[in-house]
């Protein structure tokens, strides 16, 4: 289909094929990113079950033909895409409604569900190998957070009416940019369970129905970016499973709820912090009801109390208009009549403010958007290039706001040595910034990105390998590693810089060739790492020496040893080489077969409920009929598992190591399933004895 033009402003959506196109991301597709007037997509009645992205489109409304006829829906479970290679480096692609950068966007007559705990309601967890969590596998849940909707910073004035949204756990509804969101909710309805409606910046729902599935909480709010920022729910009706809580807030934050009523059910327990997060530090507690009445007898906790508000406001002022505080007026349709964010990437944060009658849109020729996350990932990268993944203690986390104090702080910290590949740093970042970069046009992302690439082949060994750390090599951080998968990630963003694939195509094309030698070295690493037991080739250790090339210990409970979870992700690097050279194809042949080898049959790994133990609950290994695990450590000679504690001596039993190893590190795990049931046996039927052979890139 062509082009939207200026003089048609509809396009339709039938599943049926009577419209202009058949799915909605197709019609989404085909508009232009900028305009002067919305953009209608419609869409008529039917199921779409397809994953939809809006990115970097501005003045964009869809409108279904009914709200229950419509339906968009997508399974996908949050753990799983962080998990997956391909989306784990954030959420964007997470929920089935997914938006980017894509400011005055309207939904109307939709419901959009993401199925993935109702289709598994009841199932077992099933443990996916997972490289980007330090255990090297997670536990899937039909209960894990399912996001339906889930917007990304640039995503503001966003309008939502008459639209349902369903999952079966937490954030289903997550309206994420704390410094600029603004959302207006109404006569709307949303599913879920712990946080299920949780939005940051500001935010307003009126007539709307909250069912909560979760105990913890229903609603949630993040406030942190500005003392303002506020979530009103006015003439809202609740409901759920017996005794939920009503809400909870892990950083500053600002509830207002207006007539609300709540079912006879609920918990007696008011709106807290949750005391994991960072918490309030600086306004306090800002929970505010009035007139609000459960059935069966109010609870104390929710009596009046708007006069305490500050400014006390009146009830018949807490408006959608009130609530934006003049940044927008979704109501009365009204210029903004003070200051509002707009993108600038000259600024030092990721928004300057300047007065403006208009919309907060900028002229992509002049002013590129600005990723909050982008903007924070520039401040922590250091001198070499690359990014730490912890300050001391407290790991890296991106979604958090910086206060001018952690700003500072980072900024004077560049010249730190610590810089590094592990858990996922510097090989995230520079996916992260090149998607920003693609989205947003601003540059200061692609040159950070190149930077993270060029470090990266600073870092390597003449030899392929890739130290933990680079420039310190101080302990074990100097060791080739694959310990986590770090060397391979690293290997695979440099194999997509060469093949200028997966995002990465938006860098500099001259860093491609050198790219494609970096890659072709960690092969010839890889190939010549794979250990040799009794002239038989089988897998490979966490950590090699650079030097000899022999397996070598880490920390005090990682010694040399064969790798059940490490030689997972190596495989499948190489499984991704065109044309495998008979080298490659003799080295995939061995660690499988050795994978098969010491799978341990009729066991599966358990975390089972005990009270005597400080956590709760113990990690044991059961007999259990048809399971197949694989230890994450084996003896260099027998081939047998070994668990190692922290006294540095090799056991024959999980149980004989100490409690606080025992549960705290992936000792034994699933990691080849997927390996040797799918992945091999398509890449045998690929590359079959003739298929031409002769390039390692």
């Amino acid at each position: 289909m062509g082009i939207l033009t200026s003089q048609a402003q509809q396009i339709t959506v039938a599943a049926d094929g009577s419209g202009q196109f058949r799915t909605i991301q197709a019609a989404l597709n085909s508009l232009p990113d900028q305009a002067s007037r919305p953009r209608t997509v419609y869409i008529k009645n039917g199921t779409y079950k397809e994953k939809v992205r809006l990115d970097n489109k501005q003045y964009i409304i869809l409108k279904g033909q009914s709200e229950k006829g419509v339906v968009l829906t997508y399974a996908q479970s949050r753990d799983a895409w962080r998990c997956d290679p391909v989306g784990g480096a954030d959420d964007w692609g997470v929920a089935t409604l997914n938006m980017r950068n894509s400011p005055d966007v309207t939904l109307e007559n939709l419901t959009v569900i993401n199925s993935y705990g109702f289709d598994h309601r009841g199932e077992a967890d099933v443990v996916l190998p997972c490289p980007a969590d330090p255990s090297g596998q997670k536990k899937i849940s039909a209960t894990g957070h399912q996001m339906a909707l889930r917007t990304m910073p640039g995503t503001t004035r966003l309008t939502v009416l008459h639209c349902t949204f369903r999952s079966l756990n937490g954030d289903t509804v997550s309206p994420w940019d704390v410094d600029a969101g603004l959302y207006y909710f109404k006569d709307c309805t949303m599913e879920g369970g712990v946080d299920f409606y949780c939005p940051r910046g500001w935010a307003y729902a009126e007539n709307c129905r909250f069912i909560c599935h979760n105990m913890s909480a229903a609603i949630w709010h993040d406030g942190s970016g500005n003392q303002e920022s506020k979530t009103v729910l006015k003439n809202c009706v609740f409901e759920g499973d017996d005794n939920f809580k009503l809400g909870r807030y892990h950083r500053e934050a600002q509830f207002y709820l207006i007539n609300c009523k709540f079912p006879k059910n609920m918990a007696d327990a008011d709106i807290y912090w949750a005391q994991s997060g960072p918490g309030t530090k600086q306004w306090g507690r800002r929970v505010y009801y009035q007139n609000c009445h459960r059935n069966g007898g109010d609870y104390a906790w929710h009596k009046d109390n708007l006069s305490t508000a500050a400014g006390a406001p009146k009830p018949a002022q807490i408006t959608a208009d009130w609530t934006f505080g003049g940044r927008w007026y979704p109501v009365s349709g009204k210029a903004a009549t003070v200051t509002v964010p707009v993108y600038d990437p000259t600024a030092k944060d990721r928004y300057s403010t300047v007065s403006t009658s208009k919309p907060a849109v900028a002229p992509a020729a002049t002013a590129p958007a600005v990723d909050s996350v982008a903007e924070r990932m520039l401040v922590y990268q250091r001198a070499e290039g690359g990014w730490p993944k912890a300050i001391g203690e407290v790991k890296v986390n991106y979604d958090h706001p910086l206060t001018a104090a952690e700003r500072t702080a980072a900024r004077a910290a560049t010249a730190r040595p610590d810089a590094t590949i592990d858990n996922d740093a510097t090989t995230r970042e520079i996916r992260y910034l090149a998607g920003a970069y693609a989205t947003t046009r601003n540059p200061a992302y692609k040159a950070a990105a190149e930077r993270g690439v060029r470090y990266l082949l600073q870092m390597q060994y003449p030899n392929g390998g890739f130290p933990q750390y680079y420039p310190d090599l101080s302990s074990y951080r100097h060791q080739i590693t694959y310990n986590d998968n770090a060397m391979v990630k690293a290997l695979q963003v440099l194999r997509d810089v060469s093949r200028r694939t997966h995002g990465l195509d938006v860098l500099d094309a001259s860093l491609a060739e050198p790219a494609t030698q970096a890659v072709t070295r960690g092969i010839d690493c890889i190939l010549k790492t794979q250990y040799v037991q009794r002239g038989k080739l089988t897998a490979w250790c966490a950590q090699h020496d650079e030097k000899t090339l022999q397996p070598a210990k880490a920390r005090a409970f990682e010694l040399a040893s064969l790798s059940g979870m490490e030689t997972v992700g190596i495989v499948q690097f190489l499984l991704d080489t065109n044309n495998p050279t008979p080298a490659i194809r003799q080295a995939v042949e061995a660690a499988v077969a050795w994978l098969r080898a010491v799978q341990l049959t009729g066991y599966a790994v358990q975390d089972q409920p005990d009270p005597k133990q400080p956590k709760g609950y113990d990690r044991v290994l059961v007999p259990q009929a048809g399971a197949v695990i694989w230890a994450r450590f084996y003896d260099l000679t027998t081939n047998q598992p070994i668990y190692v504690g922290r006294d540095s001596k090799p056991r024959a039993k999980l149980a004989e190591i100490e409690y606080e190893r025992r549960t705290g590190y992936a000792y034994a795990g699933t990691w080849p399933e997927k390996l040797l049931s799918r992945d091999y046996p398509r890449w045998q039927q690929k590359w079959n004895a003739n298929a031409p052979q002769g390039s390692t890139k």
